[in-house]
């Protein structure tokens, strides 16, 4: 299982850096549907093989198209709204949070009923086969034009590199965070609070993500307002809540937690979209989130061994103030 894995976030983490380049010079929605055919067959061997050496392979590109079509679908859709497209990646970064969220609903429903573990990979084979026919079906023309310009869509301005490496160390350390925080909270519950609601605690810790991203959709303009206010609130929560002995109270603090970790991501796309330029710059913020999900994720279980789990997670939100400082700069690059 270990194995299994290091190898999937390993995939996750190399795919930004082996596919970026190429994904900025193939069309996008044939790079979709090559990931998506890629991911479809992987799905389909782990369901028809019982080879461990062939399992890990495919992982690797189960993980590998994953990441891929993470960052490929964000710069498509930049690429065929380039007005309104900002409201649809906050959209799209939504599905994300349901997608945690319901995952792991299905896999208790269908292994309750007898199901086999095979039974992930068939989903996602079916998953991957009709996300390839609408990728097919839906073309790749732009749906909007930026008034004044013709041809393809997209970013106009140049790339710059500093700004999207700040909105990469941002990512990193969110990412961190929520892996954190997502990883340990039903083990605080049930060996600190002395509580069985650790797992209604992470399901409404995404639930009220999905709402709050779809909201941070119609407010654009205010990006950079939003990001500042979500950066402050994470400590700020976590600093009543690592206090905080009474389960109920962490549970309703798990509120606060899930509206700012939902608000960052959006925010981030969208004050990335006038820095990437006509490059796929979500490759480097979509790498920055596979470091800061591995390692911050081990940094807290190795404080947690020491000081205890809810001063782990204070000390892990101190490099929020990373964040913060990281923001303040591209905010005022963007001014000047």
């Amino acid at each position: 299982m270990g194995l299994f894995a290091a190898m999937e976030l390993f995939a996750t983490m190399l795919a930004p850096i082996l596919l970026g380049r190429w994904a900025d010079s193939v069309e996008k929605a044939r790079s979709i549907s090559l990931m998506l055919s890629l991911q479809f067959l992987g799905a389909a061997t782990i369901l028809l093989t019982s080879a461990d050496s062939l399992f890990l392979i495919c992982i690797f590109f189960l993980g590998l198209t994953t990441s891929a079509l993470q960052f490929i679908a964000i710069a498509a859709l930049a690429d065929a709204y380039p007005v309104s497209g900002a409201r649809r990646i906050a959209y799209m970064t939504s599905m994300y949070a349901t997608g945690a969220l319901i995952a792991p609903l299905v896999v208790d429903v269908y292994l309750g009923h007898g199901f086999g573990w095979r039974t992930l990979f068939g989903l996602l084979a079916v998953g991957s086969a009709i996300c390839f026919a609408g990728i097919l079906s839906s073309g790749s023309k732009p749906r909007e034009t930026v008034a004044g310009q013709t041809g393809e869509g997209g970013g106009e301005g140049r790339f710059v590199l500093s700004a999207i490496l700040l909105l990469g160390v941002i990512m990193c350390i969110y990412v961190g965070f929520e892996n954190g925080f997502a990883f340990f909270v039903d083990t605080l519950f049930t060996d600190v609070l002395r509580s069985s609601a650790g797992k209604f605690a992470l399901s409404l810790f995404w639930a009220v993500m999905i709402p709050l991203r779809i909201l941070v959709g119609h407010f654009t303009r205010y990006a950079s307002r939003i990001l500042i206010a979500s950066i402050l609130m994470i400590p700020a929560t976590m600093l009543v809540l690592s206090a905080s002995s009474d389960p109920v109270a962490v549970l309703l603090l798990c509120i606060p937690l899930g509206f700012a970790s939902g608000a960052i991501y959006p925010s981030v796309l969208t004050i990335m979209l006038p820095y990437a330029g006509k490059n796929t710059a979500t490759g480097i913020i979509t790498a920055a989130t596979g470091i800061g999900g591995v390692v911050f994720t081990a940094i807290t279980g190795f404080l947690a061994d020491r000081f205890g789990l809810q001063t782990a997670m204070l000390i892990l939100v101190s490099f929020f103030i990373i964040s913060l400082l990281s923001a303040l700069r591209v905010i005022r690059r963007g001014k000047d």
